[in-house]
């Protein structure tokens, strides 16, 4: 589920921003050139990590000003760093959080560490990635862009922006379709003027004064091949934050969230937590099954509250029951509908089709959708891409439909289970799939 977007006021500014999770501590994270709070979410990659993120923080989200769900600017009128500062201070007294650990990533970064510097009382700790001091070239800073790489990156973005740039050099360990997603992503983040905007206001970022001033505890994290932050920048900012740690991490991608995160997300909760995560996550094969009551909302609203809880009780109690015949795990319920686990799609198939028929006599019909692939565990939650997938093959089922992804069938070969074909479904955020509806179990 999306979380809520609410605003704050900032210098009469509308600022985007929402809550997720109830953890200790707060951690605001500070997105990098263009953001959107919503759309971040169909992101698979960036949903996991904001779902690590929230695990042991309550997570602070928002959007830019001129950016996301935040109100639009005159592409002249385009924040500062301070302006910046301005609408993070504004969204942590929305949300009545004294301190908080700052995690910037990219240009991000830059404001986290003024913001660290300027207001210490109300930062626990900060960590970086991919960041870099100064965003051009001079001959005490050799690493960042030349003027004349920037200016190539401007005419980028106005020639190419409206139909979508190639983010290859950001992410190259993305595969076509993720890399056609993002684009797609960046492009809904901000308009062409915005987001060239943004690019000339962070050509003109220089923090290195500002770095010896930091004084709370600071992890900087850096890729060994970023390819457009180099990673002698991110040496350079440890090197001048009295008592940063320095992490270094495989792989060229310039995006944290996109190449082994959990890695990144590691070093942060221990940074904020004071403890190392348990190794070794269990990552397993798994089938899940997503199931809804359909037509809930019509029918809450003609039975009335209460009649419809004791309703939606016996369909609950209904449903477990198949799930201990079936051997299903439970792991979440979210109103009317279901998540559970499998370790067998056959098993999963036949649980949906009888949890299907269990609650016809109660009047209610149940859509559901199931994939087979690899999941995350951790603790009593389950996560990836398998999970996003099956949520999107449940939300296309017809009422009294049980669907499955073409994945779920190959396996199932062989076990007297038949299929119609629903044929390819471009499912949000996961890709083309074949479908298929189970016709007999």
């Amino acid at each position: 589920m999306i979380p809520e977007t609410r605003y704050a006021k900032s210098g009469g500014v509308n600022i985007a921003f929402q809550t997720v999770g109830d953890g200790p501590v707060d951690l605001v994270y500070v997105p990098g050139w263009v953001s959107h709070v919503e759309l971040a979410w169909e992101l698979p990659d960036l949903a996991h990590a904001f779902e690590r993120l929230s695990s042991f923080t309550r997570l602070i989200l928002f959007d830019k000003r001129g950016t996301g769900m935040s109100d639009p600017v005159r592409d002249q009128d385009l924040p500062t760093l301070e302006q910046r500062m301005d609408d993070v201070r504004a969204v942590m007294d929305a949300v009545g959080s004294e301190r908080a650990t700052m995690f910037g990533v990219s240009e991000g970064g830059n404001m986290s560490i003024l913001f660290t510097a300027t207001y210490p009382h109300r930062v626990d700790a900060l960590c970086t990635f991919g960041c870099f001091a100064k965003r051009v070239w001079s001959e005490d800073y050799p690493w960042a862009p030349t003027p004349e790489q920037r200016q190539a990156t401007y005419d980028l973005v106005e020639r190419d922006w409206a139909g979508g740039m190639d983010v290859a050099s950001i992410a190259p360990s993305l595969g076509r379709d993720e890399r056609q997603r993002l684009t797609a992503y960046m492009r809904r983040c901000a308009s062409p003027g915005a987001a060239l905007a943004l690019l000339r206001m962070n050509t003109a970022i220089d923090v290195r004064d500002v770095l010896p001033a930091i004084r709370v505890p600071a992890l900087v994290m850096h890729r060994t091949g970023d390819l457009d932050a180099h990673l002698d920048e991110g040496r350079f900012l440890a090197r001048s934050i009295p008592g940063a740690r320095f992490v270094e991490f495989e792989g060229q991608d310039h995006l944290w969230f996109t190449q082994d995160p959990d890695a990144i997300l590691d070093e942060i909760e221990e940074l904020v937590t004071g403890e190392r995560p348990a190794p070794g996550v269990d990552r397993v094969l798994a089938t899940v099954l997503f199931t809804d009551i359909v037509g809930s909302t019509d029918r809450a609203r003609e039975l009335g509250d209460r009649p419809w809880a004791e309703l939606v009780g016996r369909h609950d109690a209904a449903v477990r029951r198949e799930l201990q015949r079936f051997r299903g795990r439970e792991v979440d319920t979210s109103g009317d509908g279901f998540l559970a686990t499998f370790d067998g799609p056959a098993r999963a198939i036949r649980c949906a089709v009888a949890a299907r028929e269990s609650v016809r006599p109660l009047g209610l019909e149940l859509r559901a959708g199931l994939h087979t692939g690899e999941c995350e565990l951790r603790g009593d939650k389950v996560r990836g891409i398998a999970v996003h997938t099956g949520a999107r093959v449940a939300a296309l089922a017809g009422p009294g439909e049980v669907l499955v992804s073409s994945t779920v069938v190959d396996l199932v070969s062989g076990a007297g289970i038949a299929f119609e074909e629903r044929g390819e479904h471009e499912l949000k955020g996961v890709g083309t799939r074949r479908l298929f509806a189970v016709t007999g179990a």
